[in-house]
C-alpha cells in the first residue's frame, strides 16, 4: 500500500539521518576536545557527555536501519541443513520472537521515559538539559527496528520456501545492487558475477 511504502522510506530517512548527523557531530565534538585539551590547555566539560549521547543515537538509529537491510549477524548453519519448509516456519520463528523483544524493550522504553520524565532528571554537564530527551532513542530507535522486523516476517510469509534460501547473502547483497545472478542466468556476464560472488564471499569468510 501506498501508506505502508511511505511510512517505510520515512523510517528509513530518519534511520539514516540521525545514525550519519550522530556518528559525525561525535567525531566532531570529540576532535575539537582533543584539540581545546592539547592546543589551548583548556578542556571542555560538555564534550565527553554529549559525544557519547551523539554516538548512542547514531548506532541505535544505525542497528534499526540494518533491520531494513536484514545486515544484522545471522548464523544460519542449521538453517542450511534443514528442509526449507522447516527453514522457512523457523526463519518466521525467529522473527516473530525478536519482534515481540524489539516491541517489549519500546514499551518498557517508553516507561522508563514516564518515570525520568516525572523524577525530573537532569544532565548536568548539558546545561541542565532533561534525560527523558538522550532516553528517548530507546523507544523511538527500538520501535522502528519492529517496524522492520514486522515488513521483513511479511516478505518471508508470502515467499515460497523453495526460495527462502536459495542465495547466499554475497548473492543477496549483489542483487539487491541489480546484479542478481539468478536473474541474469542467460547473461554473457554471468562468469563475471559468480567469480564477484565468490570474491566476497572469500574476503568476508561468509559473513556480510
Amino acid at each position: 500500500m501506498v501508506v505502508f511504502n511511505i511510512l517505510s522510506k520515512f523510517i528509513g530517512w530518519i534511520n539514516q539521518s540521525i545514525a550519519v548527523i550522530g556518528i559525525t557531530a561525535g567525531v566532531a565534538v570529540s576532535f575539537v576536545n582533543v584539540v581545546a585539551r592539547y592546543a589551548f590547555d583548556a578542556s571542555l566539560v560538555w564534550a565527553s557527555e554529549l559525544s557519547i549521547f551523539l554516538f548512542l543515537w547514531s548506532v541505535f538509529f544505525a542497528a534499526a536501519y540494518c533491520f531494513k537491510k536484514d545486515a544484522h549477524i545471522a548464523v544460519t548453519i542449521i538453517l542450511d541443513i534443514m528442509p526449507t519448509k522447516v527453514a522457512k516456519i523457523m526463519l518466521l520463528i525467529s522473527h516473530i520472537v525478536t519482534l515481540v523483544f524489539l516491541a517489549t524493550v519500546s514499551y518498557f522504553g517508553y516507561e522508563y521515559l514516564l518515570l525520568v520524565n516525572d523524577l525530573d532528571e537532569r544532565s548536568i554537564d548539558l546545561w541542565g538539559m532533561p534525560m527523558w530527551i538522550v532516553y528517548l532513542v530507546i523507544p523511538v530507535s527500538f520501535a522502528f527496528a519492529s517496524y522492520r522486523v514486522a515488513e521483513r516476517i511479511i516478505i518471508i510469509a508470502r515467499t515460497s520456501h523453495e526460495d527462502i534460501l536459495q542465495e547466499s547473502e554475497a548473492e543477496q547483497v549483489l542483487a539487491g545492487m541489480g546484479m542478481g545472478a539468478k536473474e541474469n542466468a542467460d547473461n554473457e556476464n554471468v562468469k563475471e558475477l559468480n567469480d564477484m560472488v565468490k570474491e566476497v564471499e572469500k574476503k568476508t569468510g561468509g559473513m556480510l
